[in-house]
């Protein structure tokens, strides 16, 4: 038996060194290690050996396998080598050439223009602060000095939640505004207090060009003690021009929010026609931009702050609203519809 396996590593040896090409050489690999090849067919009627011969021809027959399974591999690497240098001289490759990639998305203008809202304001000292968009009655009318009775309340301004009344916060609704977060950052840190509020707030109304079910606001707050009006003033200019990259005017006409007294409508100047008059503002030289004013008695209270010691403001604005004017969108509902055609824009 040791004679035979000799003799057949010879033979193989011999055919594979005279094989010319990668199918003559697994014609061979077949002959001596496929599954009838004549090493196989040894290890196959080894369990008809004694167990004196199987303790010599055992090795024996697996170091001449181990063997011819080197060299066999080595031959076809060679074959597939040359045969892959010939495909590859067919045409031209530039190895240099970087790699494909996957185009990378971007952050949504709206999203875009948030950041930088609360970059501006978070030099300026504030805090950016979130909240529910979940919230009880309490916090989102009756601690904002909203009564029971005001048309905010009412089933065509405002989603429902719950039915069920609470003893204590009512029922539960979406957010229609982020002024409720004023009031729990108020019962969280007290007084002093400089934050801002973006997100999304939510009203049941019907949906158009410039109106939508959810959009996005950012809600503003600074109580401090000798706290008038100018400040705010100051800040909204400091603002603006900073989001815009030039000099922003802001004026105050009053107006009616139940949670601040007084109430202020504000204004900036038209940036298009720096305040001389176009179509875009009606001829006025001043866009209408936000509600203000400064914080009502009883907002202070429920947030827990003496009003006889802090005064504060506050203001409200559409940040869907900012992004439309800012970019000219002429449509709210191309802000949220998914069409990426209109996103890559921007």
């Amino acid at each position: 038996m040791q004679e035979t396996l000799k003799r057949l590593e010879q033979d193989a040896m011999s055919a594979l060194e005279k094989a010319d090409s990668l199918e003559r050489t697994r014609e061979i690999e077949g002959e001596y290690l496929g599954r009838n090849g004549h090493i196989t067919m040894i290890l196959r009627g080894m369990k008809d050996l004694s167990d004196e011969e199987k303790r010599v021809v055992g090795p024996l027959c697996s170091a001449t396998r181990t063997t011819l399974e080197e060299h066999f591999a080595k031959k076809i690497k060679i074959f597939e080598d040359k045969a892959l240098a010939k495909e590859l001289s067919k045409e031209f490759f530039d190895t240099t050439i970087p790699s494909s990639t996957r185009p990378l998305g971007h952050i949504h203008p709206l999203s875009q223009l948030q950041e930088e809202v609360e970059r501006i304001f978070s030099q300026m000292g504030f805090t950016v602060t979130d909240g529910p968009e979940i919230e009880s009655e309490h916090y989102n009318f009756e601690s904002l000095n909203i009564p029971k009775d005001h048309p905010a309340r009412d089933m065509q301004d405002t989603f429902f939640i719950q039915e069920k009344d609470d003893a204590d916060h009512g029922r539960m609704v979406l957010r229609t505004q982020t002024s409720p977060v004023q009031i729990r950052a108020m019962e969280k840190y007290g007084a002093p207090l400089r934050l801002i509020v973006p997100g999304r707030v939510f009203r049941f109304e019907a949906t158009d060009a410039s109106h939508d079910s959810m959009f996005y606001q950012v809600e503003g707050l600074l109580i401090d003690k000798d706290i008038s009006l100018a400040h705010l003033k100051g800040v909204l200019a400091e603002f603006l021009t900073r989001l815009f990259g030039k000099p922003v005017k802001v004026r105050f006409r009053p107006g009616y929010f139940p949670f601040v007294e007084p109430g202020l409508e504000v204004d900036f100047s038209c940036l298009l026609c720096e305040g001389k008059g176009c179509r875009v503002c009606k001829h006025s030289g001043w866009m209408e931009f936000m509600g203000a004013g400064m914080v009502h008695e009883n907002v202070l209270k429920a947030g827990g702050i003496d009003s006889k010691e802090y005064q504060g403001w506050a203001f409200g604005f559409g940040l869907t609203r900012l992004v439309m004017m800012r970019y000219g969108i002429d449509d709210i509902r191309l802000l949220t519809n998914g069409d990426l055609r209109f996103n890559k824009q921007f």
